[in-house]
């Protein structure tokens, strides 16, 4: 019943969407869950391609990953640091297909831009909730011990390249703690992912299998990361 009485009827138009359409909330929501849908089972078939060893599988599907899991962040609403994040990780995803050292370092260096967009959209969840000092100082000598055991194995024109980057990344991994485990999980999980990477071009002995490895932790970071903002984004600010 509304303020005029039981008799006053309301127009169609209000009463539902024209032709059965669903209300926008309700269709981006499906959106969403659909890109999510479609970055899993572009995960999966990665893995199952490198575990395999179906090369073409990994090339076509390796490209996919970080657009759709981009897409699932738009579609809920994520800040668009978070989408830029993902999308220079896919550059580096697409350079670090080529064999060459240029290739390396400009996938590198894609992936740096990217931490960097991550470190910029910590900040204010790094001055409501600081990492505490004890997580600080293990990823510290993590990153001292790491570096220093890679450096004299890594190519010269390589060394100061990786280690720059090492220091980016593990201060990443170090603010995503400051959002809650799920992101911390995320920041340390891409780090143990491009360790792997950077032993393997240290020539140091590997995993059997050792890509499957790398883009398994590097996939299920990514999300952990995306998750972990959108959910620290929902949280209310103390």
């Amino acid at each position: 019943m509304n303020a005029h009485g039981p008799s006053q009827t309301r127009r169609p138009d209000a009463a539902a969407p024209l032709d059965g359409a669903a209300p926008a909330g309700g269709t981006r929501e499906s959106v969403a869950r659909l890109l999510l849908t479609a970055f899993l089972v572009a995960l999966a078939a990665d893995l199952l391609s490198l575990a395999l060893g179906y090369g073409t599988g990994h090339t076509a599907a390796k490209p996919l990953l970080m657009p759709l899991l981009a897409g699932y962040a738009a579609a809920r609403h994520a800040p668009p640091l978070l989408i830029a994040a993902l999308l220079f990780g896919w550059g580096g995803d697409v350079f670090l297909l080529g064999e060459a050292d240029w290739a390396f370092l400009v996938g590198m260096a894609s992936f740096a831009a990217g931490h960097v967009c991550y470190l910029l959209l910590f900040r204010p969840y790094a001055r409501r909730t600081p990492a505490t000092p004890a997580l600080a100082a293990g990823y510290a000598a993590a990153l001292v011990v790491t570096v220093a055991f890679l450096w004299p194995d890594l190519p010269g024109e390589l060394r100061v390249p990786v280690a720059g980057y090492s220091l980016l990344l593990t201060a990443m991994a170090w603010r995503a703690s400051t959002l809650g485990l799920l992101a911390g999980a995320g920041g340390a999980l891409f780090l143990l992912s491009d360790t792997l990477i950077a032993t393997g071009v240290a020539e140091w002995p590997q995993l059997p299998a050792p890509d499957l490895w790398i883009m398994l932790t590097y996939g299920v970071a990514q999300l952990m990361l995306t998750v972990g903002v959108l959910a620290a984004r929902r949280r209310p600010q103390g």
